[in-house]
């Protein structure tokens, strides 16, 4: 998740003019938002970067070196009231800052106080019984068991201050607490942890649970989305979302002639997908995905090439914090395109940023700006760069400047006559680094704490 930035940058007139610039985003021209200019600047475009047992290997350094992300099959099958609530506790702590609903109105105290009864912690027995669940349709993860939104400040409501993160259907989950009013769950997930509603989750046998994911065959979505065929049978697969990096298990022997739904399956392929049925219980059942779909039979090659198209697939769409507004922040958006070749990452770029499992080039207030500029002319195509609470991608190099793709909340830069100019972004976005500026009289660069690097 990324903190919303403020991007200045200089005057365009470093940037070449041999093509009109797009309106409001400095050092852009329209050929820049083309994935294709950036594949055909790369000399080995379809040079595999990571193959998958070097891909098998980093995930597992992932797992053992990183503490954000949990290996979730190894924790106990019950839980003392100790641990439920240092899982908790930490996370839905009481605010200690003003905050505002959708209406601008303070959020009062005692509305603050109702939450901290929600998360029932007086009602934790002795010993909790692990339960178990594959998530069942895109959940947001939360602060806490509401679906309240708060703000920072009046009048600005796309940052919601209690949005987590996002689980996607199949994903598979640890309970550990239930809300007073049992319409939520505390949930672990391999790289979060917080409450999710009820709704969203069937419960069911561990063995069928963690099994799930691997089911042989398989499809991965490699479309930014894509959504089960429509059917009035079941309406819990019907047009479903399914975001990029999601893996879902193939049903390759279903009877050619056996209707799915109501639909003769011929045009689509037939997968597996969870529901809740109405006593909460979990049920794997079949739905059409159409043969049109943007997927594939296993995870894809990690290549400059597949790295620049998998990217773009993103490019427009809206920057959602936490990844509400059904899209996703900075470090979702890298985590996903990612995902579509089997690479693990951390959920958030405070996790992501210092992982210890990638190969990273740390950097710290001591170094110098020529030191990281050197850094940056040997970056790769898919290299992440982080300054606090944002990461972004590399997509190339132009004129000496380092090209980004990036989901960001806005930039603002210096016009040709010195004026500033601000422009509210909010999307996924192709922008250039040198020049930019963090405030004005800090370099943007000086801001790197760290790049990561998916390679060897």
């Amino acid at each position: 998740m990324a903190v919303a930035l403020l991007i200045v940058a200089p005057s365009v007139q470093a940037f070449e003019r041999s093509a009109p610039p797009v309106p409001a985003v400095v050092g852009v021209a329209d050929r820049h938002l083309d994935a294709q200019y950036w594949v055909q600047r790369q000399p080995h475009a379809d040079r595999i970067i990571l193959d998958a047992d070097a891909i098998a290997a980093q995930n597992a350094r992932l797992q053992q070196q990183d503490r954000s992300v949990h290996d979730i099959e190894q924790l106990p099958t019950r839980f003392s009231a100790a641990q439920v609530r240092e899982w908790i506790a930490p996370l839905s702590a009481a605010p200690t800052r003003a905050l505002f609903d959708a209406q601008g109105r303070t959020v009062s105290a005692e509305t603050l106080a109702s939450l901290q009864d929600a998360l029932a912690l007086d009602q934790v027995s002795d010993y909790t019984a692990a339960r178990y669940g594959l998530v069942v349709h895109r959940a947001d993860l939360r602060t806490f068991p509401t679906r309240l939104r708060v703000f920072s400040s009046q009048g600005d409501t796309d940052i919601d201050r209690f949005q987590e993160s996002a689980l996607f259907p199949g994903t598979p989950v640890v309970v550990v607490h239930e809300s007073g009013d049992g319409q939520w769950l505390f949930v672990v997930s391999r790289l979060y942890a917080a409450w999710v509603e009820k709704r969203h989750v069937a419960l069911g046998e561990r063995e069928t649970v963690f099994g799930y994911a691997r089911k042989q065959p398989a499809l991965i979505v490699t479309g930014a989305t894509v959504r089960t065929v429509y059917n009035p049978e079941r309406p819990g697969v019907s047009e479903l979302q399914l975001d990029m990096g999601v893996r879902v298990p193939l049903l390759s022997d279903w009877p050619a002639g056996k209707p799915v739904n109501g639909q003769h399956p011929y045009t689509s392929h037939v997968i597996q997908l969870p529901v809740r049925g109405n006593d909460g219980a979990l049920t794997l059942v079949p739905a059409l995905l159409p043969r049109t779909a943007d997927v594939a039979s296993e995870y894809l090659p990690l290549t400059p090439a597949n790295l620049l198209t998998q990217s773009f697939k993103f490019l427009g769409e809206r920057y959602g914090w936490g990844h509400s507004y059904n899209t996703r922040d900075c470090s979702g958006f890298v985590s996903e395109v990612y995902r579509s070749f089997g690479v693990e990452l951390p959920r958030n770029t405070r996790d992501q940023g210092v992982s210890p499992a990638l190969n990273r080039i740390a950097f710290d207030e001591n170094d110098s700006h020529d030191k990281r500029l050197q850094a940056l002319r040997a970056l790769q195509v898919g290299d992440l760069i982080y300054i606090p609470g944002h990461v972004m991608m590399v997509i190339g190099q132009e004129n000496g400047n380092t090209y980004l793709i990036h989901d960001t909340t806005g930039i603002t830069y210096r016009s040709d006559g010195g004026d500033i100019v601000r422009a509210p972004l909010n999307s996924v976005a192709v922008t250039p680094l040198e020049p930019l500026l963090f405030n004005g009289d800090k370099s943007f660069v000086d801001r790197i704490y760290s790049i990561q690097r998916i390679r060897p």
